[in-house]
């Protein structure tokens, strides 16, 4: 409860205090009308289809079987470094499991997947695709198509099917491009430009 005096001295701080006639309150309706801008990027969005900037093929590959061996490098990658690749010392940092994916989601995620790799600085990861042995062709479609597609993606320096530990001819380790920073980190490391 108030007293008689809070009361009092309430009012006289209150003194010369006006009581706002208009609503103090922003407008945030959404414009009923579409302006012309909305309605040329609504129809630029309907018109041109999405952009693909995947650049793994999918056409037609040489068909590889179940016990294949996937084995590639660039030029220029040292005999050392690609025989410590395909012999599995390097440690996974990344994996990536393609089983039951069809070839276009198998396109879409191994494209992803280095892209991401090369951005964290990852050099060292495995992609486990199955040794298709239970097709009744005997072809095994994802480590055909993923034969093709490690090399048409300039982060891959080299690929090799995995130990036998690892997934064998079902997986593939795959050796990423090392980014700007890693470069700088190494200047910076070993002392030269």
């Amino acid at each position: 409860m108030t007293t008689k005096e809070e009361r009092l001295s309430f009012l006289e701080e209150m003194e010369g205090v006006r009581r706002i006639r208009r609503s103090n309150r922003a407008d945030v309706k959404k414009p009923r009308e579409l302006t012309p801008g909305h309605l040329e990027r609504q129809r630029a969005a309907l018109a041109k289809p999405a952009l693909d900037r995947n650049p793994l093929t999918a056409d037609v590959v040489d068909p590889l079987t179940a016990h294949d061996i996937l084995s590639w490098q660039r030029p220029g990658i040292q005999h050392g470094v690609f025989k410590k690749l395909r012999l599995g010392q390097y440690p996974i940092e990344a994996r990536l499991d393609l089983h039951r994916m069809t070839v276009e989601e198998a396109r879409r995620e191994v494209y992803g997947f280095v892209q991401d790799c090369a951005r964290y600085g990852l050099r060292s990861v495995i992609i486990l695709h199955g040794k298709g042995e239970r097709n009744p062709d005997g072809i095994a479609q994802l480590k055909s198509y993923l034969a093709k597609w490690l090399p048409e993606l300039d982060d891959v320096l080299a690929f090799h099917s995995a130990q036998k530990h690892h997934g064998g001819t079902g997986a593939v380790y795959v050796m990423i491009r090392k980014g700007e920073r890693q470069k700088q980190a190494n200047r910076e490391r070993h002392g030269s430009r």
